[in-house]
């Protein structure tokens, strides 16, 4: 019989996964419930996708899949989770508050796969809950590769900790199959054959990548991504599904060269570099200075001016009154489009963090919302995050975020 490989000889990245149940799947049913019921009944499908498929080296082996749930509340999910190789830990409320074991839990059991002989080379923490920021502070000093999957808003200083963070929209793709972008980690100088076969593809001369193009080389400078998206999908509208492979916008627009350049900052910018650089990309004018630059840069609240607020307040009601959407995702790009159709270009993921936003603050999207009455839900989350965030703001400021944050909805 051969013996073993070692673990320095086997392919793949070795990874361990440690699933917050409770957090994910509660922040998952704020967004999508559909996607939250996928979340729970089928995590190998999810699994395998953050797994990279494969396995060559840039493949990801999970030798330890944990999952913790209080089984007084979910216990009927854990057969799923048992039948995908999932090792579940029953984590019960063990106080009259109902809060459960599972940190404690899931601490101990990361700590032991960090000084064990498994050699893990990176560790995913399914949850948004800032507690675990210490653990991955230990992950990074440990020089382990470490990746945050969130369903809800994440705190700063645990977002910069990570690695690399899946974002709730890109989490609810990868549930509901919509995206095919595969979560990089680990450079391992090839690049996969699946990507590379979808780099082709972009760069092909298809309608979207010609209109693109064209419309760069002319822009007088620097383009908001939201507007270039419009037109890509205008040329080519198969786009919609999942960006020819790429799963979204910028990942796609980065790979079809001819002089194209993107930027993520600032909510997406799109340039000619022959003529420009991004340097060239306007600082917006409401955010240069003052106490919205405060709370863009400490809270991640979209750096937008009031006037993209309040479009977005505005298209989002008046789309609610034509016919309520099946789902937020749907949501997000509609208003999307609406903006940029306004002459107030944002991009999907600015709509989507607001949407998320309203979720936090219990706001129900229905046909009688109000462009009013959606401006202060989200205002009154902006607030909580400043308040959670240890901002502080005199009357004045205080005024002023206000203002910035309903678009100026509230003071008409």
């Amino acid at each position: 019989m051969n013996a073993a490989l070692t673990p320095s000889r086997r392919p793949g990245i070795r990874a361990a996964m440690f699933v917050d149940f409770d957090n994910v799947f509660t922040g998952l049913q704020a967004l999508d419930p559909q996607a939250a019921k996928r979340f729970a009944e089928d995590p190998k499908h999810w699994a395998d996708a953050l797994s990279g498929g494969g396995s060559g080296e840039g493949a990801r082996r999970f030798l330890i899949r944990n999952c913790y749930l209080n089984p007084m509340v979910y216990s009927k999910y854990r057969t799923y989770w048992t039948r995908a190789g999932f090792r579940v830990i029953d984590c019960p409320s063990l106080t009259q508050r109902g809060k459960s074991s599972t940190d404690i839990n899931l601490v101990l059991d990361a700590m032991d796969a960090l000084s064990g002989s498994g050699g893990i080379e990176e560790f995913f923490i399914a949850s948004a809950d800032a507690d675990f920021t210490s653990l991955i502070q230990r992950f990074r000093a440990a020089d382990r590769m470490t990746t945050v999957i969130a369903a809800g808003a994440v705190a700063f200083a645990y977002r910069e900790m990570a690695d690399h963070v899946v974002e709730s929209h890109d989490f609810v793709a990868i549930l509901n199959g919509t995206t095919a972008e595969p979560v990089h980690a680990v450079a391992s100088g090839k690049q996969p054959e699946a990507a590379a076969a979808a780099t082709t593809k972009a760069r092909t001369l298809s309608p979207a990548v010609r209109e693109v193009a064209e419309f760069i080389r002319s822009a007088p400078g620097p383009v908001v991504g939201a507007m270039v998206a419009h037109r890509a999908l205008t040329a080519d509208p198969s786009l919609k599904t999942d960006w020819g492979g790429f799963g979204k916008f910028g990942t796609w627009v980065s790979q079809i060269g001819k002089n194209v350049e993107y930027s993520a900052a600032q909510g997406g910018w799109v340039w000619d570099s022959k003529r420009f650089s991004f340097e060239d990309v306007p600082v917006p004018a409401d955010v240069q200075q003052g106490v919205e630059e405060r709370v863009t840069r400490v809270t991640d609240v979209p750096a937008l001016s009031a006037a993209q607020f309040r479009q977005i307040f505005e298209a989002m009601a008046e789309r609610l009154r034509e016919q309520p959407p099946l789902s937020r995702t749907e949501l997000s790009r509609q208003v999307r489009d609406d903006c940029v159709n306004a002459g107030h270009p944002v991009s999907r993921s600015a709509v989507s963090f607001v949407l998320q936003g309203l979720a936090y603050a219990n706001f129900q999207l229905t046909d009688q919302a109000t462009a009013q009455e959606l401006a202060a839900a989200w205002t009154q989350n902006v607030e909580e995050l400043c308040r959670v965030a240890l901002l502080e703001f005199d009357a004045a400021e205080k005024q002023a975020v206000r203002r910035w944050a309903s678009g100026g909805l509230l003071d008409s």
